[in-house]
């Protein structure tokens, strides 16, 4: 086996997979092979073991010893992709394995057993500083194909779980479960309940198919036992094909000439043009930057427009991980997007009350989300108190690498009658 095919293999082992690909990568270039003849014994009980070893292919039988404390618990067959001699409390086994046919293992030398253990699942390194995007993104293994999200209190907040938070966590959760070398290239997912900020969200991963080339999850997002979000990811391994691109970017001006929105709010404070009232309360108003940079192409007059355009980036420097630069853009994808819907209705006084419904990408190419991308948003249709929207992403080559459609419930908000009165 080559260093590719190594590294595909252990991507497959529901151990590893929750690694960074680096880390993956590494352990692929760290692994020795051993091979065993049928009854050769791969480990014994009591005595000391290599390190992790995962089985290439053939089978062992695991027991333990005739006068062991668990002589009566019943033997069990170890096959393709399982593992043994991780996770035990001293380097002795507690164990025997015996190879039931002829038997190739890779084996992890206990010196490399550090890689196991990474800082997080994107980076295995110890980093001064980390994204606050990829600090959101970050999961909690609890078990195989388990995870556990945070809304995190630096993190911007509306009244519920940001429908981008739930976007790319759940990608994330999805991700970790296939291996390093298959990429997401396209999404479905679909809002179910409103989330709590202040409850963690558990992801539950339902392997739907694993192939040669392509692999499909589900995913579940639950908070009190209830699912309040779901997503359909599909995965590729990178192949060569047909190409060709007819969607052309805008000529928009790039992002150096354009202000982001700590800019333009800081203008609007000092701008003598706003009345002194709204200037003040807006100063007063607790202001949390978002972890995506954005800077808008065209300017407050073409509001009205049912489009919009705009440069954005994850601030800070992101892990050298594609997936969680796929993930990074799918959690900002969500930002303003079905709210284009509802800009040729906007007037003065007008309030609005807007949720996502529905949310689809599809990743044409690799994605840098820590360097600019363009943001064309368009809205065709709205009807029947949903609005849709359709999106495509350009990096600054002008390559399309996203597309993207949303579909959100768009309504006036109800306005609140006079408290009644007490009868007491």
């Amino acid at each position: 086996m080559d260093r590719e095919e190594v590294t595909e293999f252990l991507g497959q082992v529901p151990l590893l997979q929750c690694l960074p690909g680096s880390s993956i990568r590494r352990i692929a270039e760290a692994v020795q092979v051993k091979r065993y003849e049928p009854g050769d014994y791969v480990a014994r009980e009591g005595e000391p073991v290599d390190g992790l070893y995962i089985i290439l292919d053939g089978q062992a039988e695991v027991s333990a010893s005739t006068n062991a404390e668990e002589a009566n618990r019943p033997d069990y067959v170890l096959n393709k992709y399982d593992y043994f001699g991780y996770g035990t409390n001293s380097s002795d086994h507690q164990v025997n394995v015996v190879a039931l046919s002829k038997l190739t293992c890779f084996i992890l030398p206990n010196q490399y057993g550090y890689l196991l253990q990474p800082k997080t699942i994107w980076n295995a390194e110890e980093t001064p500083e980390h994204s606050l995007l990829e600090q959101i993104l970050h999961l909690e293994p609890l078990e195989v194909d388990i995870f556990r999200g945070f809304t995190l209190p630096e993190a911007p907040t509306f009244r519920q779980v940001f429908g981008g938070q739930l976007i790319g966590q759940a990608l994330a959760a999805a991700s970790k479960t296939v291996d390093c070398l298959k990429m997401v290239h396209s999404l479905h997912a679909i809002f179910l309940v409103a989330g709590d900020n202040n409850l963690p969200i558990i992801y539950q991963v339902h392997r739907a198919r694993d192939g040669s080339s392509f692999a499909t999850r589900k995913v579940e997002a639950k908070q009190k036992g209830l699912v309040i979000f779901t997503l359909i990811a599909s995965f590729q391994k990178e192949e060569v094909g047909f190409e060709h691109q007819a969607a052309i970017m805008p000529d928009v001006p790039p992002p150096e000439q354009l202000l982001n929105l700590e800019e333009i709010r800081e203008r609007r404070l000092t701008d003598p043009r706003f009345p002194t009232q709204y200037r003040n309360s807006a100063a007063k108003k607790k202001f949390t930057p978002w972890p995506i940079e954005m800077r808008f192409c065209e300017d407050s007059a073409s509001q009205h427009k049912p489009s919009l355009n705009y440069w954005f980036r994850a601030r800070g420097k992101l892990s050298d991980d594609q997936a969680l630069h796929r993930c990074v853009v799918a959690y900002a994808s969500d930002l303003l997007f079905s709210g284009v819907s509802l800009n040729p209705h906007r007037e003065k006084g007008l309030k609005t009350y807007s949720l996502s419904l529905d949310h689809s990408i599809w990743f044409h190419k690799p994605v840098k989300a820590d360097d600019w991308l363009l943001y064309v948003i368009e809205s065709p249709s709205a009807h029947g108190g949903r609005g849709f929207v359709t999106g495509r992403m350009f990096n600054r080559q002008g390559e399309l690498v996203m597309s993207l459609t949303q579909e959100a419930l768009i309504r006036r908000e109800k306005t609140r009658g006079p408290k009644p009165r007490s009868k007491l």
